[in-house]
């Protein structure tokens, strides 16, 4: 790659490497079984868990392709970037791990066809938003995939960074530089906002807010932009792809949480699907990042599924491993909670009664709908809305 014209987001890379580079993958291992399966049928309803796949981790940073490598041996593993440092980082992983099955490229999103190969799963999270187009780097990912291939893709949301753009326009008007004693009194003033400033929810919700080279990447970043969910549809569309749904699609819902309990909610329910989820997310505010999945135009394979089909009750669910009952500081009438340990929205909780939280634990990925009860679809689609189960319907005829 020629460096003479060193794009400036490579050069930022090459001095923050991001994420914050790891010695070990620590204990992480591999997906068993049943999570291997809930993680494919969330993408894939109606396939049935390859024994072999291909995965192209676009923009990989310093660690994540070869996490995807540990979690999936079984999966061919590419993982590309623009940073030699973040490659460097990526191979020292694959050696010390032993991760046959992982290959890493220095190479732009934009110029991914030179791999000369398409893949099954293509994943490309925090990367888009800081290319001069990210349209035409999606559009060349489409260019991908694999026939019935899914990208899961993640770009920073609008409304839920407004206090990280505040900061970003402070930082450019003093221009501050993300040297090491820059970072320093930059971290020094962030502890001192004020309480209630829009920057708050981020600070209290980042793991890494404070590391020097996290900290560049979200206040310094020579380049990047944020959607909302109109943006964010027009962004899918104009690369060729179609959505399937959001990987965790109770957030964006007006049947689940606070705001189907406001006189709103029914009323949000009646827009078409996608002014729903643009409605509910201004209503929420917080949201900070959007992960979708999404196919390609032509394929008819996808995520979305009609709980009125005539075949629903052959239909598996499948619990989510992040999902747990609650049994304790329960409303009048209420026997438990069912809630999705990954949702960072506390509100995002599905109140059932004896009978329901029975007919939940008796949901043991073998049992189709038909066989757990009469009215049983309608409250494995209540279960599916809230991210608790998700659907494996390879056994039906499509």
């Amino acid at each position: 790659m020629n460096d003479r014209h060193l794009d400036p987001i490579e050069a930022f890379y090459e001095a923050h490497p991001y994420p914050p580079p790891i010695d070990d993958l620590g204990t992480l291992r591999e997906l068993d079984d049943d999570a291997r399966r809930v993680a494919h049928h969330l993408i894939w309803p109606r396939r049935s868990v390859p024994e072999h796949s291909t995965m192209l981790v676009a923009g990989c940073g310093t660690s994540q392709a070869a996490r995807h490598a540990a979690l999936n041996p079984s999966a061919r593993v590419v993982g590309i970037d623009v940073s030699p440092t973040s490659i460097d980082h990526t191979r020292r992983l694959a050696e010390q791990h032993g991760l046959r099955n992982l290959e890493v490229h220095r190479l732009p999103i934009e110029q991914v066809e030179e791999l000369g190969e398409t893949f099954d799963h293509i994943v490309c999270t925090g990367v888009l938003h800081h290319l001069a187009d990210p349209m035409i780097g999606l559009a060349a990912l489409r260019r991908a995939l694999a026939s019935g291939g899914a990208i899961t893709l993640m770009v920073y949301a609008e409304y839920g960074r407004v206090g990280v753009a505040m900061m970003q326009e402070y930082c450019r008007r003093l221009e501050i530089t993300p040297t090491a004693p820059e970072l320093g009194d930059l971290v020094a003033t962030l502890r001192e906002l004020p309480a209630g400033h829009p920057l708050d929810h981020v600070l209290r919700n980042s793991r890494d807010v404070y590391d020097d080279d996290a900290l560049a990447d979200a206040l310094l970043n020579p380049r990047d932009r944020a959607y909302d969910v109109p943006g964010l549809f027009e962004l899918v569309d104009g690369a060729g792809l179609r959505f399937g749904r959001f990987v965790r699609q109770a957030p964006y819902r007006p049947d689940c949480g606070s705001i189907s309990e406001t006189p709103h909610g029914e009323r949000i329910a009646q827009l078409p699907l996608h002014e729903q989820f643009a409605a509910v997310e201004l209503f929420r505010g917080t949201v900070a990042r959007h992960t979708v999945i999404a196919f390609g135009e032509e394929e008819a394979t996808s995520s979305a599924l009609d709980f009125d089909a005539p075949d629903v009750d052959r239909w598996i669910p499948v619990v989510a491993p992040t999902a747990i009952a609650v049994e304790e500081r329960l409303p009048p009438g209420a026997a438990a909670a069912l809630l999705n340990r990954a949702h960072s929205f506390s509100d995002l909780v599905m109140f059932v009664d004896r009978m329901e939280l029975d007919l939940f634990r008796s949901i043991d990925g073998t049992r189709p709908i038909g066989r757990l009860g009469a009215r049983a679809a309608a409250f494995v689609e209540r279960l599916w809305n809230h991210d608790l189960v998700v659907i494996d319907a390879t056994d039906v005829a499509t």
